[in-house]
Formats: structure tokens, sequence, C-alpha cells
């Protein structure tokens, strides 16, 4: 039986869904998304759970409490208007979990990071190529550009340009909705037409406050997954090349 060096860590998990790879991040990015949705910060990560589960939340409590109603108001000048809109009842229910989401997110990317550099100096296989009964997924070169592009022209097209169906899938259904809710096709229809004061009359600012994070962080996510993954792939090429291509005995100039 063949031997083969026992690795303990994998740099990257190839599905048919997706590629889940540990590389590095900054961790000041990763809490700032979580402070501006919580959530994204996880969806950086690729923790799908943690995320599903802080987005719902974020949507469930600030509806109730009608954060976003007060962040409007208190940019506008109107204090009086923010206090008496809040909910004092749903605001401390949302203060505890909105802070843990930025630090948690901090700390998982710092750990992250570390575990990159070990397996990065373990140097263990790159998979390649994935088959399922649903689809194939495979590393490749893909343009950051082009997934950007894609995501600024439908929200989710750029992550499925890239292959990271989960998160496309998501993004999809979860800007559709947000977009309905705030009434935003509506509000742009009526500026087209110059009735300037309906399209302003229709928003619904509680949920069209969201969109600003929601855009910044599907444009950022789609672009460095694509440069990620690319260097995933010119790491897979260069370990393939070694193995198989260089010569053991031949000796690096100095």
């Amino acid at each position: 039986m063949e031997n083969t060096p026992p690795f303990r860590r994998k740099r990257a998990y190839i599905s048919a869904l997706g590629i889940t790879q540990l590389h590095l991040r900054n961790p000041w990015i990763i809490a700032f998304f979580s402070f501006s949705f919580p959530g994204f910060g996880y969806l950086v990560l690729n923790r799908y759970l943690k995320a599903f589960l802080l987005i719902g939340w974020e949507l469930f409590i600030n509806s109730l409490a009608h954060i976003n109603m007060g962040i409007m108001y208190t940019l506008l000048g109107k204090f009086d208007k923010a206090k008496e809109v809040l909910d004092q009842r749903y605001l401390i229910l949302y203060s505890a979990i909105y802070i843990y989401s930025i630090w948690d997110s901090y700390r998982n990317a710092v750990d992250a990071n570390k575990q990159y550099v070990l397996a990065d100096r373990e140097d263990a296989p790159i998979p390649l190529i994935k088959y399922s009964d649903w689809d194939v997924n495979f590393l490749d070169k893909r343009s950051p550009l082009n997934a950007l592009c894609w995501s600024i022209l439908m929200p989710g097209l750029g992550h499925l340009y890239i292959h990271k169906v989960i998160t496309g899938i998501f993004i999809f259904i979860f800007t559709i909705f947000i977009m309905y809710h705030s009434h935003v096709p509506l509000a742009i229809h009526h500026t087209m037409i110059g009735d300037f004061a309906q399209a302003k009359e229709i928003l619904n600012m509680q949920w069209a406050i969201y969109l600003p994070s929601v855009f910044s962080f599907i444009y950022y996510d789609a672009y460095a997954s694509a440069v990620e993954y690319n260097k995933l792939f010119e790491k897979e090429q260069a370990k393939f090349l070694r193995t198989h291509y260089q010569n053991p005995n031949f000796k690096m100039p100095l």
C-alpha cells in the first residue's frame, strides 16, 4: 500500500455547489460587513448556517424595532422623531446579537487566517474537479471584472458565474425580497417619468435602507471570490507541475 503523508489541514474543499477555501482575509473587512448587515461577514467566511440565521434575525427584529427608520430620522437630524419611532421592547433584544455578530465574525476571520497559514505550509493536495448528479465544478481562471459586472446587472449572477451557487441563489432571492418590500422598482418607474413626488412617497425606507449594505456586500464578495479562486487555481497548477515535472535532484541556483 502506498504511503501518503498525513495532511491535517486542506486549503480548499470543492463540491458541486461551490468551493470552500481557506485564504487570508482582512478581519476588519469582515467586521465591517457584519456591522453593515449582521450575517454578511459570515457569508464572506462561507459560514452559511450562522449567516442565514443572523440575516433572518436582522430582518425580523429590525422590522419590529423600526431601527432603519430611526437611522433615517437620525441622519436627517430629527432626533425626537427617531426616538418616537423606535420600539424599545425589541431594541434591547437587537443590541446584544448585533454586537456579537461583529465580534465573532472578526474572531473567526483571525482564526481562519491562522489555519490558512498552517495549511499553506503543509501544502496539501488541492482538489481540481467534482462531479455529481446535479452539476460539475472545477478550478478555472475567471475574470473578477466579469463577476463584478454581472453582479451590477443583476445581484447573484456574478456569484453564479464563479460557481458560488449557494450564495448566488440566496442573494438572488434575498435581493428581490428587499426590492419588493422597499418598492424601489416602482420608485424608479415614477422617477423616470418625472413624478418625483410620487417616487418619494412610494418608497418604504424601512426596507430601502438595507440596499446600500446589500449591494456593497454583493459587489465585494463576487469580485474578491473570483480573485481568490484564481489564486487557488494557480496554487493547484504549481503543485501539479512541481510533483510531476520538477526533477528532485535539480539544484536550484542561489
